[in-house]
């Protein structure tokens, strides 16, 4: 156990939602007022990691749900472990481009991997790390479609659009259950999406003082 300094903000959503898009337009917002923070994304943001995170999103390999779930914690315990306490220790802001939550929404409602088996090896596995506010940039999935489209996919964003529905009900359902935590942002345009999120943010950092 370590004595919690910094914060931990994740950043979450279906594929094609926009929140790398906005995980990077939040830490812009946070250099511009000299804050300290960190930006890691999921799965990856170490060596080992971006190793797993090549096996996992590669659209060749065909993965069977329970090995991609303890690939991808694999790769969290391996940020956890190297990055994410040593930084938090330090009194960084931490923000996490996906983080527990999208294994919960992915490989639990998604795949139909049991929740109380990701929630029992989260509590050893992230134990005191985990988030302290979580942004959901949320949006029905067949309006992402035409977003998918026009980019190159991976093994996931290749997934069919009724796993994409599975995912996002997995996300708003744990949404409903720690609505302190996760606030949910309905997709906007970019400008707007990030001004929703940034006056989300204010209300948390003054109920954090």
């Amino acid at each position: 156990m370590y004595k919690k300094k910094g914060i931990i903000v994740s950043f979450e959503g279906i594929d094609g939602c926009g929140k790398s898009t906005q995980a990077r337009l939040f830490c812009e917002y946070l250099d511009k007022n000299c804050l300290d923070y960190v930006l890691l994304n999921e799965p990856g943001g170490t060596y080992t990691g971006e190793k797993i995170r090549k096996i996992l999103l590669d659209s060749k390999n065909n993965i069977c749900p329970l090995t991609e779930l303890f690939l991808y914690l694999a790769s969290r315990s391996q940020l956890v472990e190297e990055l994410i306490i040593p930084y938090i220790k330090k009194g960084k802001i931490v923000v996490l481009d996906r983080y527990i939550d999208s294994t919960t929404a992915y490989q639990g409602y998604g795949r139909g991997i049991s929740l109380k088996l990701i929630r029992y090896i989260h509590s050893f596995l992230v134990r005191d790390s985990f988030p302290d506010i979580t942004f959901l940039i949320d949006a029905p999935a067949s309006e992402l479609l035409s977003v998918l489209k026009n980019k190159k996919r991976d093994r996931i964003e290749k997934e069919s659009l009724e796993f994409q529905k599975k995912v996002r009900d997995g996300y708003l359902h744990i949404a409903r259950q720690e609505k302190k935590r996760i606030k949910v942002i309905k997709r906007k345009t970019v400008l707007l999406t990030h001004k929703e999120i940034i006056k989300e943010w204010g209300r948390f950092i003054d109920g954090h003082r």
